[in-house]
């Protein structure tokens, strides 16, 4: 109720101010566009290895979405007749920031050129079509600004442009997030004679963690280097199997380390990027909420059968959250938008303690997120239940 009386004051303050020429009639986005530009990462933060010359858990790859929507009564979600950009004005090459690049053939089996990632795409360039979205997949972008190359910064932000396919005419742009940090502190445990290794010492962190996993497992991956961990232990966000007879990476790191590292989020930050990246930043952390309220503590988070691909749903604290596929980042709603479009990535949903988060939202609406003005995308507000069926 309180919802339909504010959409009818508003349309009424609205059709006023009209009446006597206060107002422009166009929606107050990113330079009055007809077109509302929703973008987001897939992941509140992709983490890749510092150093890839002896081992590898994750390469540096991130991923942008975007839906675009014409802005009517009603709004339409549009992917015809337009041509979807991306850039990074202050981050436009990641080699020499990251030797990846030294080691993909070793490692991946496949030869890139430099700043190119796995899937194909560089620094810059155009999204892909994929039914109702565009999508940049396997960006190699790291958390190093041009401007400052050896300042880690894990929210870099991209430009993302939409323009008319036929004319070129820029039709809308944003600025929006692309989380990423190599801060994985495995150093804290595995240094030289660190407490995981006290009789090791090879110079290296990854180093003495392949000696002391060649000592304990029988194998001989000194022997080996560069290892790619996913090689032998699955893993989804890899899309690698693995070894049949072997945990999967998820399970071998968790379960391995749930009797030295604690349930807590200082415990979690020892791998997951970190005391200085602070990657859990959303609006349940503000409220005191940690990783373990979700996800629940390393034992449980080792017994997931199939990680990145079963995780907790919204539903298991929210009501009538209408998600519709077992992964938020991949649920869609509200008029056929992606549940992240409006409030933002896993682990940053809006609104976020990191202001860069924010921009996108301010440009929308004027204010940070999640996106709850109906004239973003209606021309007017509209009748009838919102979102999650609110009156």
């Amino acid at each position: 109720m309180i919802y339909k009386l504010f959409r009818i004051t508003l349309l009424l303050a609205g059709m006023f101010l009209l009446a006597f020429g206060m107002v422009n009639p166009q929606p107050a986005r990113a330079g009055g566009s007809q077109y509302a530009i929703l973008a987001w990462n897939d992941l509140g933060m992709h983490c890749y290895n510092n150093d890839f010359r002896d081992m590898a858990v994750l390469p540096p790859y991130n991923t942008l979405w975007v839906q675009v929507v014409k802005v009517g009564d009603p709004p339409q979600v549009v992917t015809d007749g337009i041509k979807v950009t991306y850039s990074y004005p202050n981050n436009t090459y990641s080699a020499g920031k990251t030797n990846f690049w030294a080691f993909d053939q070793k490692l991946f089996g496949v030869d890139l050129p430099l700043n190119v990632g796995l899937k194909g795409k560089g620094l810059a360039g155009e999204m892909d079509l994929q039914a109702d979205h565009f999508i940049a997949e396997g960006i190699p972008v790291t958390e190093f600004s041009d401007s400052a190359p050896t300042v880690a910064d894990p929210y870099q932000l991209a430009t993302v442009i939409v323009t008319d396919a036929t004319s070129g005419e820029e039709l809308t742009r944003t600025r929006v997030v692309t989380p990423v940090s190599s801060e994985m502190r495995c150093d804290k445990c595995h240094s030289n004679k660190g407490t995981a290794n006290p009789t090791i010492a090879t110079g290296r962190v990854a180093t003495n963690i392949l000696t002391l996993h060649d000592k304990k497992e029988g194998t001989r991956l000194m022997t080996q280097r560069p290892v790619l961990c996913a090689k032998c232990h699955g893993s989804n966000a890899l899309g690698m199997p693995g070894k049949s007879t072997l945990p999967n990476l998820s399970k071998a790191m968790h379960a391995k380390h749930a009797a030295v590292t604690p349930n807590t989020m200082a415990g979690c930050y020892n791998c997951h990027p970190g005391p200085k990246t602070q990657c859990l930043r959303d609006t349940m952390r503000k409220e005191g909420m940690t990783c373990i309220s979700c996800h629940g503590g390393m034992k449980k988070v080792a017994s997931n059968p199939q990680p990145w691909l079963n995780e907790p749903k919204c539903s298991s604290c929210h009501e009538n959250t209408g998600q519709n596929n077992p992964l938020y980042r991949l649920s869609t709603g509200h008029g056929g938008i992606y549940c992240e479009a409006c409030h933002d990535s896993t682990h940053a949903i809006a609104p976020s303690s990191r202001p860069q988060d924010g921009i996108k939202f301010q440009m929308l609406q004027g204010h940070e997120g999640p996106i709850d003005t109906c004239t973003v995308c209606h021309l007017t507000p509209p009748d009838g239940p919102g979102p999650h069926g609110e009156d």
